[in-house]
């Protein structure tokens, strides 16, 4: 790890009312890059059993809603009745793809988060939820990051895209188009949607970690879902509070994997003349119904 840091401030995304969830101080053990230790002990039998009942609900939910590659590598997780220890898990995820989970405190800045995964390291807040909180919670905890994001991450095509992710966010950090590529993760790795052979799946942690919108995002006729294009995506507003009212929709990993090959300096070019366009609302042409 680096260096401890001597001021650590946390992100802030979206607009809130709420100060961040996160500790980001935890007696100077928080490090620049924002990564920590799990402090596994630290879990109460309350937080344990807290993460069980996500489990097991959530996993009730995925056939024929989940894609493929997640069903296939969630028992990769490990336990279920309790939060694993990342150091576990990490010896499956490296052997598998490279990957390694390290614990944050919270929601970390663009920067420190491009880097970490252009490293192959997979930022996971490491707190849990509180009860009331066991419905919706406005930020990403350990079951959200854990159960959402790591399988996918044992899937090689998908886990080298999000390492060409980051190599590219600190790109577009250094081009100041950060905001809109940060559209790009938030419509694939959280809220993307993928067309397998039996039917539209879910790939994105943000639905496959969500009670409600699981079923929103596959089966309701109220959200465009459209083919996912590099431009349009940056260009898509987004909504951090309720259901979203668009997805776009890939037919393979790979075809998300080639996509980002190119060099995103003329599609940031593009977009400094190009006009945001809302949530769910479509362009001439579109359907809605891809």
């Amino acid at each position: 790890m680096d260096t401890p840091a001597t001021v650590v401030t946390p992100a802030v995304y979206g607009a809130s009312d709420r100060p961040p969830r996160g500790d980001y101080s935890r007696g100077g053990t928080v490090q620049a890059d924002y990564t920590c230790a799990q402090d596994w002990t630290s879990y109460t039998a309350a937080d344990h059993d807290t993460y069980k009942r996500l489990y097991e609900r959530q996993a009730a939910q995925l056939p024929g809603l989940a894609c493929d590659a997640f069903i296939k590598a969630l028992p990769l997780l490990g336990v279920k009745d309790r939060i694993p220890r990342f150091e576990e898990l990490n010896e499956r995820l490296h052997k598998a793809t490279g990957w390694e989970i390290v614990a944050v405190p919270g929601l970390i800045p663009e920067l420190p988060f491009f880097t970490l995964l252009a490293n192959r390291k997979f930022p996971v807040t490491d707190w849990i939820r509180k009860p009331e909180e066991f419905n919706y919670i406005v930020e990403p905890d350990v079951f959200h990051d854990l159960f959402g994001h790591v399988p996918m991450l044992f899937d090689p095509t998908f886990a080298d895209y999000v390492q060409r992710y980051g190599a590219g966010g600190i790109k577009a950090h250094e081009l100041d188009a950060g905001e809109k590529l940060a559209r790009l993760y938030w419509y694939t790795v959280e809220f993307g949607l993928i067309r397998q052979p039996d039917g539209l799946r879910a790939y994105g942690a943000g639905i496959l970690s969500s009670v409600g919108e699981l079923q929103h995002a596959v089966r309701s006729n109220e959200p465009l879902r459209l083919p996912l294009d590099l431009l349009r995506t940056m260009r898509t507003l987004y909504k951090i509070d309720t259901y979203q009212a668009n997805y776009f929709v890939i037919d393979s990993f790979a075809q998300l994997f080639d996509l980002t090959e190119p060099d995103f300096a003329p599609l940031y070019r593009a977009l400094e003349t190009a006009a945001d366009i809302p949530a769910g609302v479509l362009q001439p042409g579109e359907s809605g119904k891809a």
